[in-house]
C-alpha cells in the first residue's frame, strides 16, 4: 500500500523527483569530488540525473528526442571520464551537459506557462528550473574555465582551477542575485557569463515564478 501510494505521487509530481535529486546532488559533490573514487560516483550520479531530467523533458512540450540526442553524448564521455582517465574530454561533455541542462530548463518553463492554471507539480517545477539553469551555468564556466583557465578566482588559492563545486555556488549566487561570495569571475567572457546568469536569474523569477504565484493566489 505504501509503495503505491509512493509510486501515485511519483506520477502526480515527477518535477518533485527531479527537484530532490538536483538537491541531493548539491550534497553529494562537494562531499565526493576530492576522494579516490568520488570521480566515479559523481560520474553514476550524472548520468542518473541525465536520464531522469530526460524522461521529465517527455511532459513537457519539449522534444524527448532532442534531449536524448544531447544526453547520449554527454552520457558516453562521462562513462569515458569516469573509467578510461581521458580528462581532455570535459570541455566536450561540459558544453554537451549546459545545453542539455538549458534545453530542459526552456522545456519546463514552457510547461509551467502553457495554462492558466498553477498545479503542484508546477510549483516544483519552478524550483526544478531554478536549479537547472543553476547547473547550465555552471557547466559553461567549467567550460570556459577549461578553454581560458584562470577565469575565476578565489581567495584561498586563487591561481588553482576552480572546483565544480565552487563554480555551482558562484552559479547559484548569481542566478538568486544574492551576491558572488568568495569566487569571482575575472577574466572579460567569465564576467559576461556572470552577468548574463544575474539577468537570466532576475527574468525567470520576474516572469515566472511571480506568474505562479499570482496563479495560485487566485485560485485560493
Amino acid at each position: 500500500m505504501h509503495h503505491t501510494h509512493l509510486l501515485s505521487l511519483t506520477r502526480r509530481h515527477p518535477s518533485a523527483i527531479l527537484l530532490v535529486v538536483q538537491l541531493v546532488g548539491l550534497l553529494l559533490y562537494p562531499l565526493l569530488e576530492t576522494t579516490p573514487g568520488g570521480p566515479l560516483v559523481l560520474g553514476a550520479f550524472g548520468i542518473t540525473v541525465l536520464v531522469i531530467t530526460t524522461g521529465m523533458v517527455g511532459r513537457t512540450p519539449g522534444h524527448t528526442w532532442i534531449s536524448a540526442c544531447i544526453a547520449l553524448p554527454a552520457i558516453v564521455l562521462l562513462v569515458l571520464q569516469s573509467t578510461m582517465d581521458m580528462p581532455w574530454l570535459l570541455p566536450w561533455s561540459a558544453a554537451l551537459e549546459a545545453v542539455f541542462y538549458f534545453y530542459a530548463a526552456g522545456s519546463l518553463i514552457a510547461y509551467m506557462m502553457k495554462d492558466m492554471h498553477a498545479t503542484t507539480d508546477e510549483l516544483f517545477a519552478a524550483g526544478a528550473t531554478f536549479t537547472l539553469l543553476a547547473w547550465g551555468f555552471t557547466y559553461l564556466f567549467v567550460l570556459l574555465q577549461e578553454l581560458q583557465p584562470g577565469s575565476f578566482a578565489a581567495a584561498v588559492n586563487a591561481e588553482a582551477p576552480r572546483t565544480w563545486t565552487e563554480l555551482m555556488f558562484l552559479s547559484f549566487a548569481l542566478l538568486s542575485s544574492t551576491g558572488i561570495g568568495d569566487v569571482i569571475p575575472i577574466r572579460p567572457v567569465a564576467r559576461a557569463l556572470a552577468s548574463l546568469e544575474m539577468f537570466a536569474g532576475i527574468i525567470y523569477l520576474a516572469a515566472v515564478v511571480s506568474r505562479l504565484i499570482g496563479l495560485t493566489l487566485l485560485r485560493r
